[in-house]
């Protein structure tokens, strides 16, 4: 089932860049805090705004009931009571834009008596005031239309200056934020609170027919933060959980796309440095840059491999082809060494001939095995554009003769080849040389021009390859004329600089002799080498 659920998950995954994914884990390891302070802020505001409406819910009701007992009190007549205006019940104090003010100042001694009826309708209320207090811990005052407080431990005294009490005697409630004189830090984190020590004062207008008659002032401290926090504990853990959740999932997903493939590759590394192959099996969850590196150490790989098995390869050849006019010229300095005396003149002679042309034979091969280690390692020049017509002209003046031409057949307008003229002489030396040395008579040169290419062809009318060399003719020191001194290098020479240039040299089928196909691209710089098949 697991591996069921990967596979699915593979299809389906997309191949992101490594920057996108790094920057959205640093995106979101950025923004947690944030979204901490932001939870906690805005939790903490709505507590603040939870208290603020138990506070407007409840003076709105001890206000109807006043206004009502007020009536009684002064034997009115029951009617509609009108507001002095209408009231926006949304909340009115935010901790992030309103001010707080100082603890709420003590309140004044004044000469003015309260009014009767207000003194007659707050001792009635008291025991409504006294049960809503013993249920919901707020302070509840009643002042008259002046002021002045009805109860309380300052009765007779006036409040009439704070400013929510001057906006309630206007006949609009209002909420403020004070300071709570009598605050005592208990728990050790509540310094993270904003409203830990803050007091809500709210006060609200008692109307009765149209007009201000009395106060309510309600105050409490708003929840504790921690507090609501535990009563909401369930929501805040599932929270918490689910945060922790997606970072797990996301270091899983970085770990699997990221780290574990880097860490493949290092094995991979040390597996190819040792000699043995390395396996280079994409991840399933893809990142551009892990996938593309993927490719370029297969390439590697690859690449060192071909290189190993030819160095390998090379070297027994050279080896073998060593070997033979090694062993010639030791045996004949050993028999030169025990039987000089005895030897004729012409059989010292001999010897002596022998040995020069293994010395030569020595000599040539080391020529040009470092010739074929130069077109190796030939990189293209800044010189390319050659054309095919001087050159070809050229390789016929200088291998023409003695019953051997070479026969162009090249079409009115050619474009400018991406090579330059010195490599392209060689490689057309090495063909047409190779052709005369197969017994040929006339080298016949074409040319076409194909997807971006010029195709040469190089057909001669000499012996042929046999069938059974036709795999092998590109092989190094692979020859058939190993008696009349060839090494077996030239083509292979040849096909290393066609392709340092980003050409091919293949061979060709023939019904008479042999055809070599030479493909070289089109110089870049030359106008319209986007040209047509031509005849």
């Amino acid at each position: 089932m697991i591996a069921r659920a990967k596979a699915a998950i593979a299809r389906h995954w997309p191949v992101l860049r490594l920057r996108t994914i790094l920057f959205s884990t640093l995106l979101l390891v950025a923004a947690l805090p944030g979204f901490g302070a932001l939870f906690l802020r805005v939790y903490e505001n709505a507590l603040v705004r939870r208290t603020e409406g138990e506070l407007v819910a409840q003076s709105a009701a001890l206000a109807a009931s006043a206004a009502v007992l007020w009536q009684t009190a002064r034997l009115a007549p029951l009617g509609v009571i009108a507001p002095p205006g209408p009231y926006d019940p949304q909340s009115e104090v935010d901790l992030r834009a309103s001010p707080i003010l100082p603890p709420r100042p003590a309140a004044r001694a004044l000469p003015i008596q309260p009014q009767p009826d207000a003194v007659e309708t707050a001792r009635r209320l008291l025991p409504a005031i006294a049960e809503t207090q013993r249920t919901t811990l707020s302070s509840i005052l009643m002042l008259d239309a002046d002021g002045t407080l009805l109860n309380g431990g300052e009765a007779g005294r006036s409040l009439r200056t704070l400013p929510e009490v001057r906006s309630a005697l206007a006949g609009r409630p209002a909420t403020v934020l004070r300071e709570n004189g009598g605050y005592v830090s208990r728990y050790a984190f509540e310094w993270l609170s904003r409203a830990s020590n803050l007091r809500l004062h709210h006060a609200r207008p008692i109307v009765v027919d149209g007009r201000v008659r009395g106060v309510l002032l309600v105050s409490r401290s708003p929840r504790p933060l921690f507090k609501g926090m535990y009563e909401d504990r369930g929501k805040i853990v599932l929270g918490i959980v689910l945060i922790f959740g997606a970072l797990i999932v996301l270091t899983a997903t970085l770990s699997r796309a990221i780290v574990r493939p880097i860490e493949r590759l290092s094995r991979a590394t040390r597996t190819l440095a040792s000699g043995r192959p390395a396996a280079t099996d994409l991840p399933s969850l893809q990142v551009v840059e892990i996938r593309d590196l993927f490719r370029d150490f297969a390439v590697m790989a690859d690449s060192i491999d071909k290189r190993s098995r030819y160095l390998r390869d090379f070297a027994s050849s050279v080896s073998h082809e060593f070997k033979t006019p090694l062993a010639g010229i030791s045996g004949a300095i050993e028999l030169l060494q025990d039987h000089e005396a005895d030897m004729t003149p012409a059989d010292r002679r001999q010897f002596l001939r022998n040995m020069a042309v293994d010395a030569e034979r020595l000599s040539r091969l080391v020529r040009r095995l470092m010739e074929l280690a130069k077109a190796d390692l030939h990189r293209p020049g800044a010189t390319a554009g050659a054309a095919l017509p001087p050159v070809l002209a050229m390789v016929a003046d200088g291998l023409a003769g003695d019953g051997f031409a070479v026969r162009p057949a090249l079409p009115d307008a050619l474009p400018p080849l991406a090579i330059d003229a010195r490599t392209l002489e060689a490689v057309l030396t090495t063909l047409v040389d190779n052709a005369r040395q197969a017994g040929a008579s006339v080298v016949t040169v074409s040319a076409i021009v194909e997807d971006g290419h010029v195709v040469i062809d190089l057909a001669d009318d000499g012996r042929g390859i046999a069938p059974a060399d036709r795999d092998r003719i590109f092989e190094a020191f692979f020859t058939t004329k190993r008696e009349a001194g060839g090494t077996g290098l030239g083509l292979p020479i040849a096909r290393s600089l066609v392709e340092a240039y980003g050409g091919t040299l293949t061979l060709g089928e023939a019904a008479q002799g042999a055809c070599f196909l030479l493909a070289l691209p089109i110089d870049p710089a030359a106008p319209g080498n986007r040209m047509a098949r031509q005849p």
